[in-house]
């Protein structure tokens, strides 16, 4: 993407969400070159209004949309497709639309494929098979015509958000402060990595030349039970207790067996490195007696 100085305006949509909101947090170098960062949470513009959304881009069109805000909780989609069509790509094709010009980073996420295999690469088809994953990749699918747009697939991000009920971990937290045990899979695998991290890499990445595809996730691929073992140490308060199931007996929307990413393409182009899960969690996370 070029550096012109009269590129100044960036839009943060989710602002309120836990991506969105470390994404602001996390602005200060871009600040400092010169950008003006906009946080928008669903208070500050309504992405489902038409009208609100043509009134804003009247004001001020931003050189640079990081696109956050989604309906993202898998359960809520399949209760409701229309309602996930409308939020996640409907809003998502608005924004495209009236705001041509602009580079485009999108949030999409690992559970675009089947997970039959894991170890997914930028290149490896999708195939979602919940509609959550299918709404983003009809996204990601309308971006691939895009000049200047970057995708970012995520998975599981670990954080603590305004709200309280936007992270895997805090919905975890809820059900023990509830006396109620989590049930994880023992055999569905994500590669989680702390909002905070993707935040820095995606400034990283949307001030960068590149576009396409990209994968942004933890360098560790572990299990749900692995993550909610590891995270419940760090509530000893609670008296957490930790439920292994299996996929063989669920009964509910299907899942994705094994959507671990393959990030080596990410590490090529920043030359980072991204944390394993649960070191990052042992050096990072407090122990919370509360």
């Amino acid at each position: 993407m070029s550096a012109e100085r009269d590129h100044r305006l960036v839009w943060v949509s989710g602002a309120g969400g836990l991506i969105g909101r470390e994404i602001v947090l996390a602005a200060d170098a871009a600040v400092s070159a010169g950008w003006e960062v906009c946080g928008l949470t669903r208070q500050d513009l309504d992405l489902d209004d038409p009208t609100a959304v043509a009134r804003r881009l009247a004001e001020r069109k931003p050189d640079l949309i990081i696109h956050c805000a989604a309906l993202s909780r898998t359960g809520a989609c399949e209760a409701d497709p229309n309602l996930a069509h409308r939020l996640n790509v409907e809003t998502s094709a608005r924004l495209i639309d009236e705001a041509p010009t602009a580079r485009f980073v999108f949030f999409s996420s690992d559970l675009v494929f089947d997970g039959r295999r894991g170890n997914y690469t930028e290149t490896d088809r999708p195939n979602p098979v919940n509609v959550y994953g299918r709404t983003k990749f009809a996204v990601e699918s309308l971006l691939a015509r895009h000049p200047n747009a970057l995708v970012i697939r995520t998975s599981l991000n670990f954080g603590h958000s305004l709200v309280g009920d936007r992270s895997f971990n805090e919905e975890m937290v809820r059900a023990w402060r509830q006396n109620r045990p989590v049930k994880a899979f023992i055999d569905e695998y994500r590669c989680p990595i702390p909002a905070s991290v993707t935040a820095s890499v995606t400034w990283d990445l949307a001030l960068s030349p590149f576009t396409g595809i990209v994968h942004v996730a933890g360098a560790e691929r572990i299990s749900r039970w692995e993550i909610a073992d590891a995270l419940r140490t760090h509530y000893p308060s609670l008296n957490p207790k930790v439920e292994p199931v299996t996929l063989k007996g669920f009964v509910g929307p299907p899942r994705s067996p094994d959507v671990s990413l393959n990030c080596e393409q990410l590490k090529r182009w920043l030359g980072c490195q991204l944390p394993n899960f649960r070191d990052w969690l042992q050096e990072h996370e407090p122990v919370h007696h509360d």
